[in-house]
């Protein structure tokens, strides 16, 4: 089964490049830096090697989980020489923001084997964190035949991800033997990892990392005062991580708001930086004024429906700025974004139906009373009114929402003594 992936895997490369081209056209730093994708790692990096530990995050959402996680390590151990991969150019914006030049970084290469055995031998990583849940067996098999400890975190697999990987059961349970364990966020995850093949012994359910979300006083500062540009005597809806198909549902149910709301605003954020230059367009053809967080006004008119959140890592800011918020990728079956953050900040959430990547967190969301979970635009219509109606309720909402994040904290310490426990014994 093996030798049949390895073969499949090199004959798809021309499709690997022609996805490259065309993702280049919506976003052109896929066509930068091309050749890390098949393992030619740049000079820096080669220079930088051999690495204490070599994080994967695939894009956003996990490069921002590990960021708690090296700023940690590096404050107890400020030698510690760190590598970040990431798959997509986000994920690489986002690293570069949060991190800058704490840790080195490139794009994770195709699981083709000769790619993964040269990138394995140039980084020379004694330790391999893998963030969430990225099976890729030839990736595996090289870090371990190099001597590597390899670790995943913050493991989260859904019902959908067990049943596609359950198709092909010896490939799975033989790859993820060589896995020396696991942390994951839930007892759902553990149970799909058991079913899969894997150890009990090498599982540890360590809740997860986003929990761990930091609001630093100067966020709530920074918040004051863009709250104040958007308007202080306005009700603010932020509709955030954004995916397509659902912008337009958004801007539907925002317009028959505005009818019981004349001086609402809607900030929306889209999840891809590369869609800002199209929603800009889309907002303005639905005869809305659209107002761009990129053309730096110090106050934003009355006139002005659409906030553009068009910058890379001010979500939590603009969150913290707003009255109501709605979080992306859950109208559309996409799975979902982090739901958490608004909770963090006092702000009451409403998501989509479609959050098969996040089943726990929605659902003890619901339970503390923090979100809300809705089926169609007409209930989100619904919700979002009575939220923008009741300021009582949203106190309430946002209150549960900060206890509830509170009362779930401690996944951050566990996985990272899991990670020195397993780097010492490399050691």
């Amino acid at each position: 089964m093996i030798w049949l992936y390895r073969i499949l895997l090199n004959l798809a490369i021309p499709f690997g490049l022609l996805g490259l081209i065309f993702r280049g056209f919506k976003n052109p730093l896929y066509w930068s830096r091309w050749t890390e994708r098949f393992g030619f790692t740049s000079q820096a990096v080669v220079e930088a090697a051999p690495f204490d530990l070599w994080i994967h995050a695939v894009s956003v959402g996990e490069a921002r989980a590990a960021v708690p996680l090296v700023n940690r390590l590096l404050h107890e151990q400020p030698d510690c020489n760190i590598l970040l991969t990431t798959t997509t150019p986000t994920g690489s914006a986002m690293v570069k923001l949060m991190l800058q030049d704490k840790v080195a970084h490139c794009y994770f290469p195709y699981d083709l084997g000769w790619a993964m055995k040269r990138f394995v031998a140039q980084v020379q990583a004694k330790t391999v964190l893998i963030m969430e849940t990225e099976i890729w067996p030839n990736m595996i098999e090289a870090v371990k035949r190099y001597g590597s400890t390899l670790v995943y975190t913050n493991v989260r697999l859904s019902e959908r991800s067990y049943s596609n990987y359950a198709k092909f059961p010896k490939l799975v349970k033989r790859t993820l033997a060589y896995v020396d364990h696991f942390a994951v966020q839930g007892k759902a995850d553990r149970k799909h990892l058991e079913l899969l093949g894997v150890d009990s012994q090498k599982i540890s359910e360590t809740g997860s990392i986003k929990f761990d979300v930091n609001v630093p006083p100067s966020l709530r500062e920074s918040a004051e005062v863009l709250r104040r540009q958007l308007g202080q005597d306005r009700l603010i809806w932020i509709a955030g991580s954004t995916r397509e198909g659902e912008e337009s549902k958004v801007l539907s149910v925002f317009k028959q708001l505005k009818q019981t709301f004349p001086s609402l605003l809607l900030v929306l954020v889209p999840r891809h930086p590369e869609r800002f230059d199209y929603m800009a367009r889309k907002v303005q053809r639905r005869g809305l004024h659209c107002a761009r967080r990129t053309d730096g006004a110090a106050e934003i008119g009355a006139e002005i429906d659409v906030y553009l959140g068009d910058t890379m890592g001010e979500l939590s800011l603009m969150y913290a700025s707003s009255d109501v918020a709605f979080v992306g990728g859950s109208l559309e079956p996409l799975g979902g974004q982090n739901i958490l953050e608004p909770c963090a900040l006092g702000v009451p959430v409403v998501f989509g139906p479609h959050m098969f990547n996040f089943p726990d967190i929605s659902r003890w969301t619901i339970k503390e009373g923090a979100g809300r979970m809705v089926q169609n635009t007409d209930e989100l219509a619904k919700a979002v009114h009575e939220l923008l109606s009741n300021p009582s309720l949203r106190d309430e909402m946002g209150s549960k929402g900060v206890n509830f994040v509170k009362a779930h904290r401690g996944a951050l310490d566990k996985n990272f003594d899991l990670i020195k426990k397993y780097s010492n014994s490399k050691a």
